[in-house]
């Protein structure tokens, strides 16, 4: 009897348990599709959030006012994920609808709805980087039309909203753009290492101006306190805080100059190129000297900072990123360095005289010169015979040089010489080489004075590779010659590469082997030469200006003071003038007004191994009141008369219509 008692009991219960199942799974039904409204509002509050909001960004204006980098406003869609959790299907219709009315996929929608970070998010940029208790932007810069069409039927798009944003305007001409810089948003280390002042999702300056100056460009964020619920829907604003806008940042720029500056240059490179040169990159500069400001600074290859606006391309990023010593990003003026070649003797000159040269007396300029156990040949010009050393500025005569530098080094010490009895590199020390000028931008360079300890630092550097091609040799080069050639020069190096050598101090006196500049080094030096000695720092901004219109003025640049001897400026500021009417440029500057406008500089011509010649001229005016200084140089330009001079003529009929 117990066996049918039993199973009647387990009846019983299981049918006791299918009442309650049926109960649980319809109260849950009821909790899903009609209460969910009412659970939202009375689901426990998990915290307090705060919401940042970016402040309008300041603009970069020239020394006239004119914007370089200026403010538009953008027209952008944002989705409220609040209002979509609260809608019957999750906000799967709007979601449908919106990509239609917006002409996307519905799926990049959906993407950019999941938090970057969060589990099974999308990956960036597709997710949203932003702040996950504001609206999520799903679409910037939105046609006018589409965004009034999203207005007027807002009963279809709950959630949806059209906003306006401060963003940077793409110029029909971007100019300047290495000294500028872009944006680009914020990451993880700029957010961690802020101290609060940058936040998640905002944007920050990435190089030239925008980078420098970021702090006062980018302004006060706004803030608001917002109550979430636990779902991390805002479901309160409790407290908000108005953004305070960036100011303004003023530059010593001149956008006509600018402007007429990178036309000149680009000129310059086609009509090179024109000539079969490689023409692969190209700097110029000019600089107020009365309070050492940059008036224009161009760069080339050049980019356009708008392909940073949305988000930039994986194939463009490479193209922009992929070589460093390429790079459209790299500012040449100042983040580049070359062989000033004889745009240096303006340094070598001044240190023949501290060694005893008489400048008076006249020189021998020959074919060549035998020093120590190498001929050393003059190539820049020929041989004149007996000159004066104003002459030998003119014809740029090498040989005059080579044999200063001779003496020189035995003054030195010879092979245990020391730097700081080497007149020639104290010369080019006291004129700022091989050290940064302290522009106002970030990047800049120092340069290389080669002197007896960058020598013995860089052996020790490279030894081991160099003692290995020593004895391996260069299997890999086809030409046997040129394999045999490297493979002398390795043992060289090897055995005496610690060594300062005569041949090092005379490729020094000519601005060649391992001596390196900048374009704006070479100004500040020539910058020198122009007012006998006495030169400012270089710098880009001049003031900033909050909203409100106060002046900040940024200090001008610091005075520096180079020892020049009278006879030095007596002979040198003349003989770069020659170097204009008759000398290495006359050709260039056929024709140009030197009796209106006199011009004194001087040609370059760098020997750059495995690569075409680069062309150099840095030149200042009017030579008789000197106020600019004009630097050019163009990479593989070949030489500094036949390419950079004819540039540098152009910008200086620039400054002379500007002066009118």
């Amino acid at each position: 009897m117990r066996g049918p008692h039993l199973h009647g009991r387990l009846l019983a219960i299981f049918a006791v348990f299918a009442v309650l199942l049926t109960t649980l799974v319809g109260r849950l039904g009821q909790l899903q599709l009609t209460d969910r409204a009412e659970l939202a509002a009375s689901a426990p509050v998990s915290s307090t959030k705060t919401v940042y909001r970016p402040a309008p960004r300041g603009r970069i204006l020239d020394r006239h006012g004119t914007p370089l980098a200026d403010n538009a406003v953008r027209v952008d869609v944002t989705l409220d994920r609040a209002a979509l959790a609260d809608l019957d299907d999750g906000g799967e219709g709007v979601i449908r609808r919106l990509a239609a009315a917006l002409g996307t996929e519905r799926t990049s929608l959906r993407d950019r709805m999941t938090l970057c970070g969060a589990p099974g998010a999308a990956p960036p940029p597709r997710c949203w980087a932003g702040s996950p208790y504001e609206p999520v932007t799903v679409a910037e810069g939105v046609d006018a039309e589409v965004a009034l069409g999203l207005g007027e039927r807002a009963e279809r798009f709950p959630g949806v909203a059209v906003t306006t944003t401060a963003v940077r305007r793409d110029r029909d001409r971007p100019l300047a753009p290495q000294v500028l810089g872009y944006l680009t948003r914020a990451g993880e280390e700029d957010v961690q290492t802020s101290d609060g002042e940058i936040q998640a999702g905002a944007v920050v300056g990435r190089a030239g101006l925008e980078q420098q100056y970021d702090e006062q460009l980018r302004g006060t964020a706004g803030r608001a306190e917002v109550r979430v619920d636990a779902r991390g829907i805002v479901i309160k604003t409790l407290s908000s805080q108005e953004a305070v806008p960036g100011e303004d940042v003023v530059t010593t720029l001149d956008a006509d100059l600018q402007r007429a500056t990178e036309d000149v240059l680009a000129g310059a490179v086609t009509d090179a190129r024109a000539r079969g040169l490689a023409a692969d990159e190209a700097a110029a500069v000019v600089l107020d000297l009365r309070d050492g400001g940059v008036l224009a600074s161009a760069s080339l290859p050049t980019y356009d900072p708008s392909v940073w606006t949305g988000g930039i391309s994986q194939a463009e990023y490479r193209r922009l990123t992929a070589e460093p010593e390429s790079s459209p990003l790299t500012d040449r003026v100042v983040a580049a360095s070359y062989p000033p070649a004889s745009t240096f003797k303006v340094v070598s000159l001044p240190a023949a005289a501290r060694s005893g040269v008489d400048l008076d007396e006249p020189v021998r300029c020959s074919s060549s010169v035998r020093i120590g156990d190498r001929t050393f040949r003059n190539f820049e010009s020929r041989a004149y015979g007996t000159i004066s050393w104003r002459k030998a500025i003119e014809v740029s005569c090498d040989t005059v040089f080579y044999e200063a530098a001779a003496s020189i080094w035995d003054e030195a010490g010879g092979l245990s010489g020391d730097d700081a009895d080497d007149v020639l590199v104290r010369s080019a020390r006291a004129f700022g080489l091989g050290e940064r000028t302290g522009i106002d931008l970030p990047g800049e360079v120092s340069g290389r004075v080669p002197d007896r300890g960058w020598k013995q630092a860089y052996w020790e550097e490279t030894k081991d590779e160099t003692c290995r091609r020593a004895r391996e040799g260069y299997p890999e080069v086809s030409s046997r010659a040129r394999a045999d050639y490297l493979k002398e020069v390795a043992e060289e190096s090897c055995e005496r590469g610690h060594q300062f050598r005569p041949g090092d101090e005379v490729n020094l006196s000519i601005g060649q082997g391992d001596m390196l500049a900048t374009p704006v080094q070479m100004a500040q030096v020539y910058g020198a030469i122009a007012t006998g000695g006495e030169v400012r720092a270089p710098r880009i901004v001049s003031e900033t200006r909050s909203p409100e219109g106060e002046r900040t003025p940024i200090a001008s640049g610091e005075r520096t003071r180079v020892d020049l001897d009278e006879a030095v400026v007596d002979t040198l500021r003349p003989a770069l003038e020659d170097v204009v009417r008759q000398g290495t440029a006359a050709g260039a500057f056929a024709g140009f007004d030197t009796d209106r406008w006199p011009v004194a500089g001087k040609t370059g011509t760098a020997e750059v191994f495995g690569e075409e010649d680069t062309a150099w001229f840095v030149s200042y005016a009017p030579a008789d009141e000197p106020r600019y200084v004009v630097a050019v140089v163009i990479g593989e330009g070949g030489t500094g008369g036949g390419s950079a001079a004819g540039a540098a003529r152009e910008i200086h009929e620039e400054l002379r219509r500007l002066e009118d």
